[in-house]
């Protein structure tokens, strides 16, 4: 149960950092960036692995099976 707690927070973590740095990357798609360049642009930064890494964990926490 600790476990699965624990991944929960970091994976909490993560996610909210890739998720803030995401939002912060918005400001280039009035700077002339197109949406797909946009898209390009953060799977090409680690910001958008930290979010994906995040959800991943936190979906992990929650529905991976207890041993009983």
């Amino acid at each position: 149960m600790i476990v699965r707690f624990m991944m929960l927070t970091i994976g909490f973590g993560l996610a909210a950092v890739g998720g803030i740095s995401v939002i912060a990357y918005l400001n280039y798609i009035p700077a002339g960036l197109s949406m797909i360049e946009y898209i390009l642009f953060i799977f090409q930064r680690s910001e958008g692995a930290l979010l994906v890494v995040g959800l991943l964990l936190i979906t992990g926490s929650i529905y991976w099976p207890e041993k009983s």
